[in-house]
């Protein structure tokens, strides 16, 4: 049906024209808010009415009888109906529905994926310090990223994954000291143990049983590899580089099965270190410096940021010669850009909404030619975990918060993905251990998974070659049922690019469940397996691309289709 409502928009876009010249560009397709209202609408004649100093029914009145007259609207529209001011709504003939269902079986996995824009974007995500297991809040932005990267790939974009961390900060050299205590021999409660409540470095040592375990390994001299490194262990409790270099390892080995588990793969790690040996955030200063966006106050170098939007400048190099966290944030979306990046998205949470404006000022203000708005946030906030009717917040592994891979082992990786997905980013959201394990319809995962294994189950009894469906006539699908559930197939590419617009993958949860609230209430209303051999085909035809759709629409969410539950 893309191609029906390609030939329809032609036709709008050339009546608007022949109407008033320039405003052909005004053409454009809504959404009915009630179905029965219409399968599409427009508002042209309202818009136009204006400029064109008319009145916009009237307009609409004039508009309509332009458009009965234009060979695709006389193929594929039944009515035009005109309501309110000027609205104009369009009932499509059924054989207009019909043809979405050949549109799928044709292109299958590419229904509704865009060529090739030739365009790279990076999207940085999860960006966890290896210094503990990943909790849920990185499961959520995990699931997030992914998502996103799979909508982009769906419109033409070349998308490229990134992990950045840091291996060498405070927090590391917290990590360090605490395993090497667990290594002398020392728990958390010993005398030897920091537990000062006004010493900073006190209340972050890290005290769950996994720092025991990096400990015991450690001892062991043994060699741990993740994706990105690779370390022997000296065994030696009193060399604290080598505890260092192994417990980084060690964790980003231990991100590497959580990741694993949740199936989620990157391109590239890239060391927040690496800034700093390779010169780069001393040549994003210098930029900074030259181009007199800087100055020297109380003995700290300040950015103009207030030059480009922020509320106050910002400290760039403290007194003791230090620079502050956003400046290799600068340094590293200067990399960004300079490795080809037209489009950057950075996962984060809603605690890292104050760097924003920053990062941006400085960005414009290294003038590099970067462009305002650069880079792109997503930001969300932290999830509850709800077991038994009570909140979840300590795991024995972890020691203070729940674990990506507890959720997962708990439930399962499509159930973490696809209800991580369910709301918008910025909503609080809880998770019902609970209601992921159960097999029924409040559950959406199961819904929609359902609905896919359901269909596989029919075309399993029919036993028929799927290739064969995609040549069947197809008018036998005149109910309201079928006719309801083929536009909202034909919604499926449209959908998925305004997911990619607005970095919203639970657009996606949401389409999804309709579309499978909307075939089981096909199902019900119509048998498929029918006698009448036609008729059969038809029905096939349209559950097999349902099918597919649902396939393809999961896939984007990193979550299976199985054919039987």
């Amino acid at each position: 049906m893309l191609n029906v409502k390609n030939e329809l928009l032609i036709g709008l876009r050339d009546a608007l024209e022949a109407l008033s010249p320039g405003a052909g560009a005004k053409a454009a397709f809504e959404t009915p808010k009630v179905a029965a209202h219409g399968d599409l609408a427009t508002t042209a004649a309202m818009q136009l009415a204006k400029p064109l100093k008319q009145n916009p029914r009237q307009l609409a009145e004039t508009l309509c009888t332009t458009l009965r007259a234009v060979p695709a609207f006389q193929t594929w529209v039944d009515a035009l109906e005109i309501a309110g001011p000027g609205f104009i709504n369009i009932k499509l003939k059924p054989t207009a529905k019909q043809q979405v269902v050949r549109s799928v079986l044709d292109q299958t996995t590419r229904y509704g994926t865009q060529a090739s824009n030739g365009r790279r974007m990076l999207v940085e995500f999860v960006s966890a310090n290896p210094t503990g297991p990943l909790h849920v809040g990185h499961g959520r932005q995990a699931a997030l990223g992914d998502a996103i990267c799979n909508l982009f790939a769906t419109q033409g974009w070349d998308v490229y994954r990134e992990f950045y961390y840091n291996d060498a900060g405070v927090q590391i050299g917290t990590l360090a000291t605490s395993t090497q205590l667990r290594a002398q021999g020392h728990k958390p409660g010993d005398a030897c143990w920091p537990t000062d409540p006004d010493n900073a470095l006190s209340k972050n040592f890290y005290n769950g049983d996994y720092i025991a375990d990096i400990a015991a390994d450690f001892l062991a001299k043994k060699t741990v590899k993740s994706d990105d490194r690779e370390f022997t262990a000296s065994g030696d409790a009193a060399d604290l580089e080598s505890v260092r270099q192994f417990a980084v390892a060690y964790l980003r080995r231990e991100q590497d099965l959580d990741l694993q588990a949740f199936a989620v793969k990157f391109d590239n790690y890239y060391l927040e270190s690496s800034l700093y040996t390779s010169g780069k955030v001393d040549a994003a200063v210098k930029r900074l410096i030259e181009a007199g966006k800087t100055y020297e106050q109380d003995g700290a170098l300040w950015l103009k940021s207030t030059d480009y939007g922020d509320d106050k400048d910002r400290v760039m190099r403290k007194k003791d010669g230090s620079y502050t966290y956003f400046v290799p944030d600068v340094a590293y979306h200067i990399t960004k850009w300079e490795r080809g990046f037209q489009k950057v998205i950075n996962i984060q949470g809603t605690d890292h909404h104050g760097t924003i404006a920053r990062v941006r000022a400085g960005l414009q203000a290294a003038h590099v030619g970067i462009a305002q708005g650069f880079p792109d946030y997503v930001l969300h906030t932290m999830v509850r975990v709800v077991r038994g009717g009570e909140e979840v917040k300590i795991s024995k592994r972890a020691g203070s918060y729940v674990t990506l891979r507890d959720l997962i082992e708990w439930t399962s990786k499509d159930a973490v993905r696809f209800f991580l997905l369910s709301r918008k980013p910025d909503t609080e959201y809880t998770f019902d251990v609970d209601l992921a394990v159960q097999k029924n319809n409040d559950n959406p995962v199961y819904y929609v998974q359902y609905a896919h294994a359901r269909i596989c189950s029919v075309l399993a009894a029919w036993g028929g070659d799927l290739a064969t469906l995609a040549g069947v006539d197809l008018s036998a699908l005149t109910s309201p049922q079928a006719q309801a559930l083929m536009l909202l197939l034909a919604k499926y590419p449209d959908m998925l690019s305004a997911a990619a617009e607005g970095f919203a993958p639970h657009d996606v949860t949401f389409y999804l469940r309709e579309l499978a609230a909307c075939y089981h209430s096909y199902y019900d209303a119509e048998r498929i397996l029918v006698d009448d051999e036609p008729v059969k085909l038809a029905r096939l035809a349209l559950v097999a691309a349902t099918a597919q759709v649902l396939r393809n629409g999961l896939a984007v969410l990193g979550v299976s289709a199985p054919q039987k539950m």
